[in-house]
């Protein structure tokens, strides 16, 4: 039997993952470590916590599952993405990494719009500039600490800082390069255009692979250290949304998934590279060679409902710890008694501005048409259904790109809703499923390292043989006409409240 490890980098914590070829999970390991925030609106890590805790977490899975150590055929990394290492010429790291929630680089942001123009960067990388992507990063540390950058002899994103510890090699891949913004993203190669005008020195990136490719192999100091063999091939792996795609069967037209978390993502494969001109989804290279991937997101869906849940819901959480039940379980009982379209309530679930498809920091969370026969059940359902809107906002911006979707996973916390899931059938009008492993990222990049390996010919063909289909939600034919009509007018509703959203921002 062969097996593979499986690496994810995450904020919060490294989770590594060994995997047999089959995709079963032999060991299982997570370490945190902290964020730092030394002003508001920044947000840094240690990439020394995240070395440490891959080591801690590879070495704990090779102990508990008592593989031989000649068996592990290959490694993959999945990553948080954007983030920002830079390391000097004996490589030791400069200053702690720039994680991707970090909002410090707006002046960046406004010089790249102006010096380089809107049109042209997504023309390019697929993508308006973004505070949060790596490029306005590097600027800042050009313009704040100068003395740092004339220091920098490497730059890497943080899962590919990892693979420099364990192979020595200076690489990246086309998922999590596509965060950049330096990556030609229909021509998944560096920029020089970019770079250039930046004023970035493109021998300071790493060579760019696809993602099942093998980058280098493990190094002897490292696989010593590990309990591993050394010259165990890694492959490129991919950023954490691109490996959660693969980590679903989402690598072929017409799939795609929907993550429910704090942020909702809708997110489609498609093997023609399709662009949003006007910025309102991320085109990013996908983890199956020669393919893309579009991803819309909505700021306010798992975070709508926990919101709903911390302020008006103290009855529900008594009686679930009563019960011995998830206080969501009994919230969603409670909204299944309301009629779809909550009797003529709808809510918009901007709580903290929105980005697909109004990338609008000033938008605010509504209830509309709130009347006197409402119950907080209402409100309750109006909430889910609300999110679920937002949701189909992201594909409606797909279909106006060419990109089907017919066929739709459900992931995340809201995800393991039967209720949310429900709506999202109805709106979507396709079946939404879930899949029986929830390992996600870790069994993501560990298929690509057995495409990597040779145990799999293909991304697809791995995704085929090991991912399989928990539940199936089919659409109710009967509310998807009225869904419609509900939809129709949510949508009319942004567009009427845009300038007060302004208005309000500004007293």
């Amino acid at each position: 039997m062969a097996y593979v490890i499986g690496v994810d980098c995450g904020t919060s914590g490294t989770k590594t993952v060994l995997f047999d070829e089959s995709g079963n999970v032999i060991a299982s390991h997570t370490v945190e470590y902290p964020m730092y925030q030394p002003k508001n609106g920044y947000a840094e890590q240690d990439p020394a916590d995240w070395e440490n805790a891959m080591v801690e977490t590879i070495k704990a899975v090779m102990a508990k599952s008592g593989v031989k150590k000649e068996d592990v055929k290959g490694i993959g990394i999945s990553g948080q993405m954007h983030g920002l290492v830079m390391l000097d010429k004996n490589n030791k790291v400069l200053r702690n990494s720039i994680i991707w929630c970090d909002q410090r680089t707006a002046a960046q942001v406004s010089w790249m719009n102006e010096n380089i123009g809107e049109k042209k960067l997504i023309e390019i990388t697929a993508n308006p500039a973004l505070t949060g992507w790596t490029a306005a990063k590097i600027l800042w540390v050009k313009d704040n600490e100068p003395e740092i950058f004339e220091k920098c002899r490497h730059i890497l994103l943080p899962k590919d800082y990892l693979r420099f510890i364990l192979t020595g090699e200076y690489a990246t891949e086309v998922s999590d390069a596509s965060g950049m913004q330096l990556l030609d993203v229909p021509g998944r190669k560096w920029s020089s255009e970019l770079c250039e005008k930046m004023g970035i020195d493109m021998s300071l990136l790493g060579k760019v692979y696809e993602s099942c490719e093998i980058t280098g192999v493990l190094t002897g100091k490292m696989a010593e250290a590990l309990g591993l063999e050394k010259g165990t091939p890694v492959v490129g792996g991919a950023g954490d949304n691109a490996a959660a795609a693969v980590g679903t069967g989402v690598v072929e037209d017409g799939k795609a998934f929907t993550t429910i978390g704090t942020s909702g993502v809708v997110f489609a494969h498609t093997s023609s590279i399709s662009i949003d001109p006007k910025g309102r989804v991320h085109t990013c290279c996908a983890a199956v060679p020669g393919s893309w991937h579009v991803m819309g997101v909505t700021q306010g869906a798992g975070l709508s409902l926990k919101w709903f849940r911390d302020n008006f819901c103290s009855a529900e959480k008594e009686t679930a710890k009563l019960m011995g039940v998830d206080e969501y379980y009994l919230m969603d009982k409670e909204a299944e008694t309301i009629p779809v379209g909550a009797d003529r309530l709808l809510y918009l679930p901007y709580l903290m501005g929105e980005r697909t498809p109004h990338l609008d920091p000033d938008a605010r969370g509504v209830f509309f048409g709130l009347s006197a026969m409402h119950t907080k059940k209402h409100m309750l359902r109006a909430v889910l259904e609300g999110v679920s809107y937002s949701l189909r906002d992201c594909v409606e911006v797909f279909r106006e790109m060419n990109i089907s979707v017919s066929d739709m996973m459900a992931c995340g916390g809201g995800g393991s809703s039967p209720l949310w899931r429900s709506m999202l059938a109805d709106l979507y009008d396709c079946p939404v499923k879930t899949v029986a492993s929830k390992e996600g990222p870790a069994l993501g990049v560990a298929l690509l390292a057995t495409v990597g390996a040779g145990i799999y010919s293909s991304v697809p063909e791995a995704c085929k043989a090991v991912i399989k289909t928990d539940k199936i939600q089919q659409p109710t034919a009967e509310n998807v006409p009225v869904y419609e009509k509900y939809y129709r007018l949510y949508t009319q509703l942004y567009p009427a409240l845009k300038e007060q959203y302004k208005t309000l921002g500004s007293i």
